[in-house]
């Protein structure tokens, strides 16, 4: 079974990661969206180098093929990508996958697919995005944790260090962020936050 460190930041470059990972981060996702190929491509080299100097997970969001050609270990896939995907050729590579879920019909989906784990949100209103589906709340959590057993649960959306506590009492194994840190005036100190309230749960 897959081990995930329940810090789990999701950065949109490169220039991010490199700031950002040597604060003490060991689980890190790559969502780069609407860059060239050549950009794209140099965002994932220059990522995965960082990660791996400092003991860190790399996940690629939605690029499996380019995962598979860089040689990362993790992809993170979305329901309509993963429709479209290539398990088998994921699978050949030894690439572990993650998936997001936002109901039950996709939560099927999802573990028919065999995945390291299994993304649940938005837990609370989120900033990054607009999204069709209402807030999931911490209780959905804890239904789904019934439902993947000792598959790694992630929650993701509107989690702040503050409000955290409550996504693994629900039942998460993981923390998923994005605006609470990126978006801060000080990012490199909100992850040292981050990281010393996730600590109990280490």
């Amino acid at each position: 079974m897959t081990r995930l460190d329940p810090f789990y930041l999701i950065v949109d470059d490169a220039e991010t990661a490199e700031l950002l990972v040597p604060v003490g981060v060991k689980l890190l996702q790559l969502r780069a969206k609407d860059m060239d190929p050549e950009r794209l491509r140099d965002a994932v080299r220059r990522t995965k180098a960082v990660c791996t100097v400092h003991g860190c997970t790399l996940v690629v969001n939605d690029h499996w093929q380019l995962a598979i050609e860089e040689g990362c270990d993790f992809v993170h896939l979305g329901q309509e990508d993963l429709a479209e995907a290539d398990l088998a050729a994921i699978r050949a590579a030894g690439l572990r996958l993650g998936i997001s879920t936002h109901d039950r019909a996709e939560l099927s989906t999802a573990l028919a697919a065999a995945p390291a784990y299994v993304a649940l949100g938005p837990i609370w209103e989120t900033k990054l995005k607009a999204m069709k589906w209402a807030p999931q709340t911490p209780a959905r959590l804890t239904r789904w944790r019934e439902q993947v057993g000792d598959l790694p649960l992630v929650a993701i959306g509107g989690i702040t260090a503050e409000n955290l506590p409550q996504v693994f009492e629900a039942g998460a194994d993981v923390a998923a962020v994005v605006t609470d840190v990126t978006r801060h005036a000080d990012p490199e100190a909100r992850t040292r936050q981050w990281l010393a309230a996730t600590a109990p749960w280490r």
